[in-house]
């Protein structure tokens, strides 16, 4: 119970820090959360705190870069991944992160969430 309460705090606060980001940013960013959360709903206890370890590590990051954003005029977002990181990921989690990648860098691109993503949040 107490692991579910932290999932929640943990969740509560990353969609609170993604408001900061631009409009289609934050769209993207919500849906894969809300995704990566759902999956995990079911996950065993060892493979649980390993993947709020690693949000909790992601939203610390963010919450660093935002500190940092504020004392420069540009604007930079997300983390650059090391090897030993991505060496940890599955297949499936490589993929995951492609795709976000490739939606993310698409020039000119509006982001739009579909009917069925909104429904199930």
């Amino acid at each position: 119970a107490a692991m579910l309460g932290g999932a929640r705090g943990l969740y509560r606060r990353i969609l609170l820090l993604h408001r900061a980001l631009p409009p289609a940013l934050r769209a993207l960013g919500d849906r894969y959360v809300k995704e990566e959360f759902r999956k995990h709903k079911a996950a065993g206890p060892a493979e649980a705190q390993r993947f709020l370890r690693e949000w909790e590590a992601t939203l610390i990051q963010q919450q660093i870069n935002e500190d940092k954003q504020n004392l420069r005029e540009k604007t930079v977002y997300g983390i650059q991944l090391t090897e030993e990181k991505l060496n940890d990921f599955r297949d499936e989690q490589i993929g995951q992160l492609k795709e976000l990648m490739d939606e993310a860098t698409k020039p000119n691109k509006k982001i739009t969430i579909s009917k069925d993503s909104e429904q199930n949040n």
